[in-house]
């Protein structure tokens, strides 16, 4: 028989004599009660949530599909996107929006005048623009529809082969006359306005039985 001081005692402070007459540990009792644990009665485990489990493990099926990537099968590897998607942005359409190629940028040298022994050489272009009319037009006959395109092909080809003799910094202007031969006289001038210390020009002539050609390249220096 339980005695009155046993009767005040709290349940949790009680003990519990087991059938035999042995005395059993006392009993704890949580704050929520003396209720077993969810999931222990009838000899069930204990369910704890692991920590590895993700937010979206819970989600369903439907939503779980979107972390799958463009173009892949569910339950694939993802495909890498590779070096340069991670340094460019992607537009709404989902194509890249590659970055504008920057130039590089040089400051100024402020050089006014050429540097010695890199002036514009008169007489060497002027071999130049010798030797290649004479290989332009040696077996040529002059024709009105064929010499407007003739001219165009002349200029390009005598401003070409001179920047190869020509010093750096240096702008070329290459003007090219031609004519059918005849008995005819005819005189070329030219004027510019630039420095005579730097600045100068070279000019040629080829001529045969059928026509002539004159050839003048200006040299201005690029400040």
């Amino acid at each position: 028989q339980a005695t009155p001081m046993t009767k005040r005692l709290p349940p949790e402070m009680a003990q519990v004599t087991a059938a035999d007459g042995a005395e059993a540990p006392p009993f704890r009792a949580n704050r929520r009660g003396s209720q077993p644990i969810r999931g222990t009665e009838e000899g069930k485990p204990l369910l704890l949530p692991s920590r590895r489990s993700s937010i979206l493990s819970t989600l369903p099926a439907a939503l779980t599909s979107r972390r799958s990537s463009l173009g892949g099968a569910p339950g694939g590897r993802r495909p890498s996107l590779g070096p340069w998607m991670l340094h460019s942005r992607v537009s709404f359409s989902g194509l890249p929006l590659f970055q504008p190629i920057l130039k590089t940028r040089l400051e100024n040298t402020y050089r006014m005048r050429p540097d010695e022994g890199c002036k514009f050489n008169a007489g060497r272009v002027q071999q130049v623009l010798e030797v290649a009319l004479a290989d332009a037009l040696e077996t040529t006959v002059y024709s009105p529809q064929g010499s407007a395109p003739l001219v165009q092909s002349l200029a390009e080809l005598l401003r070409n082969q001179a920047k190869e003799v020509v010093p750096p910094r240096y702008k070329l202007v290459c003007h090219v006359l031609l004519g059918q031969q005849g008995q005819q006289s005819m005189l070329v001038a030219s004027r510019a306005l630039w420095d005579p210390e730097s600045d100068s020009f070279a000019c040629a002539t080829f001529s045969t039985a059928s026509l002539f050609a004159v050839a003048t390249v200006h040299g201005v220096y690029f400040e």
